[in-house]
């Protein structure tokens, strides 16, 4: 995987050619990613859903993060996207399902690499219950959500704490979660990206500014 190629821009969006993704992170390079966050509106509330990253993952092992999302290869479109929600979670999808949200620019730097990345963000209105969420070991070991409104205020307005419910595997065995978080038990996304995205998505769903 680390040496799969994707390619690379300049910090204004032109293509300037392609590299490693091991070198992409290593050297900061700016590329391309695809991110799909799915909701549902169930009894007059909003949920945003969630995947709970794999153990075995290089990056943020089991922290909360977006519904499916990855890298865009050097030959791929941006709807070659889709291949992410379908590897990830097994949820087959079409881009005249998806509401796009922009393309979101942003840095963040960990330990491990500098991320410059130009993101392809959509949305998803789904109506899949727990059941439907068939998940790649090696990826993603869970789904859980949480009120569209609660996520919100947990990064945008000081909420302490969240409850989430949904499921892990674990050993083979789907293993309920109902329980309570800080946002430390999320990826920490950089405070650009996450409140474009958050404040598209309440505008989409028509929440009050003060929720």
């Amino acid at each position: 995987m680390e040496n799969e190629k994707l390619k690379v821009f300049d910090e204004n969006r032109n293509p300037i050619g392609a590299a490693a993704r091991s070198d992409v992170h290593k050297f900061g390079l700016w590329h391309e990613v695809f991110h799909c966050w799915f909701i549902r509106r169930e009894k007059g509330t909003d949920y945003i859903y969630l995947q709970i990253r794999s153990a075995r993952k290089k990056d943020f092992p089991n922290l909360l993060d977006i519904t499916a999302a990855g890298h865009l290869l050097v030959h791929e479109t941006v709807s070659d996207g889709l291949r992410e929600v379908v590897e990830e979670i097994g949820i087959t999808l079409s881009m005249n399902e998806l509401v796009p949200l922009g393309v979101i620019s942003y840095c963040s730097v960990s330990e491990s690499m500098v991320n410059k990345e130009f993101a392809h963000v959509f949305l998803y209105e789904s109506n899949h219950s727990f059941d439907e969420f068939i998940l790649q070991d090696e990826e993603v070991s869970g789904i859980i959500r949480l009120p569209f409104t609660s996520f919100h205020d947990l990064w945008l307005s000081g909420l302490e704490r969240v409850q989430i419910e949904g499921f892990q595997i674990q050993e083979g065995c789907r293993l309920p979660i109902v329980k309570s978080v800080t946002k430390s038990a999320f990826v920490q996304y950089d405070p650009h990206y996450i409140e474009k995205v958050l404040t598209a998505i309440r505008d989409y769903l028509d929440v009050p500014k003060n929720n």
